[in-house]
């Protein structure tokens, strides 16, 4: 790479003084690294292989802030290698191949290996994959891929399987205050010329409304800093309020169209399937702040009061469809109350699936048997002519009998008579499940020798 003179050290040092708090503060080697020990520890995977001459492509794969930049720009460091930084907002078919181009030059003069680091990834259509695809499967660069979306939607197959796919957590409490201890003691880089302490309880919520990310945190811990008056001892003491104004809002890790979205609404759908309406509140809560559609989230607690409670109480539905009713004619805020009444209304009601296993199995049972004949007498007889081929004949109508039922055959005479529902013992199912086995029980009897056939 083409080295800078003097004039340009300069310029460039000063623009990175320039730069945010969490620029300033990467770490300029593994040491400094925080957090992720699950990959750098000794004897981890990255460990590993960075130890091992035998380089291999990686995939990062983590929420924002939890260090895969930095970690891409350390491990071309650790590895003496040359390193391409690429956006794949930016990068195009035209340069991806010109990055090939510098990773076969770089190896042809310097005998060095290249890695081509592709920050969001997941922002490269197939054909810019297809592209990348050959050079890495012939080792031409070594690939890191960074990425807040799942790889195993937004990356081709073939390049997922040439690549080792590393999953970085959110930052932890502990360390948060070690990222937050060093800028705040660092002089050089980060905030050590001002002096500044945090209330326990401005430290808490910094935490806590960083949601691990560390550009977050670090970028609201020089605004708060920066912007408190220094006291009479020229130490800065940040209450929680001012950290509330740096922040402004929480940050939440949430893509209305990604893997994020479908936790939430499983937390959502399985706290209530369990009967917990703390927990159920706190998803919906959560999916809310973060923008989510509240129709959206309407519809599927309809869906939650089919599949999961189901005849169990048939109010379920009547609520859930009331709800998302409500929200359509108020709006937010007051329609989101609705909502958060089906929650909880869900999360009490009796439980069952019998209905949503049972349409299951007949839905099984119906396409292997689907060209079974409808039996004559439940055929409909609009016309004379099908009167006189039987159909409908041997009919007999339910409401004519004292109790509106009648034991009667209702499937194709070709198949033995299934049972798909199994009614639970709860509320309003469970309250019908006796009379369901007797009337059972009563169409079995008709199979018996000597007993008259109804439609006779």
């Amino acid at each position: 790479m083409r080295q800078l003179n003097p004039f340009e050290e300069r310029s460039e040092e000063a623009l990175k003084s320039q730069a945010p708090l969490a620029e300033r503060m990467r770490p300029s080697n593994l040491d400094e690294f925080v957090g992720q020990a699950h990959l750098l520890a000794p004897g981890k995977i990255l460990a590993r292989v960075l130890g091992n001459e035998r380089l291999h492509s990686f995939i990062l794969w983590g929420p924002p802030g939890s260090g895969k930049t930095t970690l891409a720009h350390l491990i071309a460091r650790q590895t003496d290698t040359h390193l391409i930084a690429m956006s794949a907002v930016m990068a195009g078919t035209r340069e991806i191949r010109a990055a090939i181009e510098e990773a076969q030059g770089v190896w042809s003069r310097h005998r060095k290996r290249t890695w081509l680091f592709m920050d969001e990834i997941h922002r490269l259509n197939k054909a810019q994959q297809d592209t990348l695809l050959p050079h890495v499967e012939r080792g031409t660069v070594l690939l890191i891929g960074a990425t807040t979306e799942n790889p195993s939607f937004e990356v081709i197959r073939p390049l997922l399987s040439r690549a080792q796919v590393l999953v970085l957590n959110p930052l932890a409490a502990a360390d948060l205050r070690q990222i937050v201890t060093h800028a705040l003691t660092d002089e050089r880089r980060g905030l050590g010329k001002y002096p500044a302490r945090l209330a326990p309880e401005s430290e808490d919520y910094l935490f806590a409304a960083s949601g691990g990310d560390a550009r977050i945190l670090l970028n609201a811990l020089e605004i708060a800093v920066l912007t408190t008056p220094p006291g009479p001892d020229g130490v800065r003491f940040v209450d929680r309020r001012t950290m509330e104004e740096a922040l402004q809002r929480k940050a939440v890790h949430y893509d209305k169209g990604g893997e994020e979205h479908f936790n939430l609404i499983s937390a959502l759908h399985k706290s209530v399937r369990g009967s917990d309406p703390d927990a159920g509140l706190y998803w919906l809560a959560r999916m809310l702040n973060a923008g989510e559609d509240p129709l959206y989230i309407a519809r599927r607690l309809v869906r939650m009061a089919l599949e999961d409670t189901g005849l169990a109480d048939p109010m379920a539905l009547v609520e859930a469809i009331a709800a998302l009713h409500s929200y359509q004619l108020l709006g937010s805020p007051e329609g989101d109350l609705a909502l958060a009444q089906t929650v909880v209304y869900l999360a009490l009601a009796p439980k069952s699936n019998a209905v949503y296993t049972a349409f299951d199995r007949a839905l099984e049972a119906a396409g292997k048997t689907g060209t079974a004949p409808v039996p004559p007498h439940l055929r409909n007889a609009p016309t004379a002519l099908l009167k006189g081929l039987g159909y409908g004949r041997g009919y007999r109508y339910p409401h004519d009998a004292p109790e509106g039922w009648l034991p009667a055959h209702y499937f194709p005479e070709t198949i033995t008579a299934p049972v798909f529902y199994h009614p639970t013992p709860r509320g309003w199912e469970g309250q019908r499940r006796e009379m369901l086995t007797k009337r059972r029980q009563m169409v079995t009897k008709l199979e018996e020798p000597g007993t008259p056939d109804p439609k006779s």
